[in-house]
């Protein structure tokens, strides 16, 4: 296997959120050693532009039994982390403004610390990340243009650049985040970890480039929330 191990994320994912800590612990350099791409829901503006690709995610909403079985789950994995978490409530959401925003931080160089302002926000304090308000407050603290972050979800070049990653995931089969991808191996869900990184050779040669610029889920106990 000589690509890079890829791994799709979601802000809107709990799952998404606890597997990065983990993978994080287990991997301080993960930010530099794996190729991110963010994965979520998209609206009406960009399913048209995956539309026009032929391009249709795969992904199914889940039950309301289902989303509160993720509820609990998701708050003993926390426990058992040692994650403090305040369950975010979504209404109307749009996912968009964060996702969008990141892309833009990453090429700024701040990918990292706008993800942890950004995971802060929702799953530590419950806020919402769909306000674009929000999202500039959390570029602000990730040493970011407030301003810019705000306006993201308004950009042609970085709605161009989302589509590429939903593109991505597409082609790569995600159904559901975490995703990660090694060769033609597949990873889904906070309980396959642990056979990824005993998969996973590390890379000896310097960070390439993710594809142009992904992510975002389909649930059960190791799905997105």
């Amino acid at each position: 296997m000589t690509r890079r191990a890829r791994l799709y994320f979601s802000f809107r994912s709990p799952y998404s959120w606890l597997t990065v800590r983990r993978l994080r612990a287990a991997v301080p350099d993960a930010f530099d050693a794996l190729d991110w791409l963010p994965y979520w829901d998209p609206d009406g503006t960009t399913a048209g532009l995956l539309a026009e690709r032929g391009v249709d995610l795969h992904y199914g909403q889940m039950s309301r039994s289902k989303h509160r079985y993720i509820l609990l789950d998701t708050k003993r994995l926390a426990t058992a982390d040692g994650a403090a978490m305040a369950w975010p409530v979504d209404v109307d959401p749009w996912w968009e403004p964060a996702h969008l925003a990141w892309l833009w931080a990453r090429r700024s160089g701040r990918a990292e610390p706008f993800y942890d302002a950004v995971t802060a926000a929702r799953w530590e304090r419950g806020e919402n990340i769909s306000d674009p308000a929000v999202v500039a407050a959390c570029a602000a603290q990730a040493g970011l243009d407030p301003d810019v972050a705000a306006a993201c979800a308004d950009d042609p070049e970085l709605r161009a650049e989302g589509v590429e990653c939903l593109s991505h995931a597409y082609h790569d089969d995600v159904f559901g985040v975490p995703y990660l991808k090694l060769g033609h191996h597949r990873f889904w869900g906070y309980d396959r970890l642990d056979v990824f990184l005993a998969t996973w050779p590390r890379p000896t040669e310097p960070p390439s480039p993710p594809p142009v610029t992904t992510a975002y889920d389909a649930d059960t106990a190791g799905g997105c929330g």
